[in-house]
């Protein structure tokens, strides 16, 4: 089971890096882009400023716009790169974790209180469907789709703590 989990833990760095490198590319193009805005800003600065000020403004106001949104989109990034990577370590332990609970109340184990044949079957039932879920969720970070990732995940999270809960299983 540690092979297992050391295997994945190498593919989850693996999905980080790739995310990260991603991010990079597309940061090193921004800012080309509003290097050349801003060189482009700068040549007829002398010229636009005598005879279209205002026009200068709204350039330079579009400019710092648009800085301003590149910090703001690399700053998101940074967050849900590392909200993903420790998701990333916290769920496949948590799912272990369930797993060995079921496996030992189904083998005889002593259930929670109210927890009964048929609470065991919907208890595994939400482990498949949260299973899923958490691949639905990496499909997407190893497709570059951030967003969906973090979302999938966050409500994963949610139903992952219910699930622990019914199983009694502490945090």
């Amino acid at each position: 089971m540690s092979t297992k989990r050391g295997w994945i833990s190498v593919a989850l760095l693996g999905i980080a890096m790739t995310v990260a490198a991603c991010g990079g590319a597309q940061k090193e193009a921004t800012e080309a882009a509003i290097n050349a805005a801003q060189a482009a800003i700068n040549a007829a600065q002398g010229e636009a400023a005598k005879y279209v000020p205002d026009q200068l403004q709204a350039a330079q106001n579009a400019l710092q716009s648009a800085k301003d949104l590149a910090a703001a989109a690399s700053a998101k990034r940074d967050e849900w790169t590392k909200e993903w990577a420790e998701t990333s370590t916290s769920m496949p332990k948590s799912l272990d974790e369930i797993k060995t609970k079921l496996n030992a109340y189904s083998h005889g184990a002593h259930m929670p209180a109210g927890m009964d044949k048929t609470g065991l079957a919907d208890a595994k039932e939400q482990y498949e469907k949260i299973k899923q879920g958490w691949a639905d969720a990496t499909s997407s970070a190893i497709q570059g789709n951030m967003a969906d990732a973090i979302k999938k995940a966050t409500d994963l999270n949610a139903m992952l703590a219910k699930l622990k809960e019914m199983l009694g299983i502490k945090s």
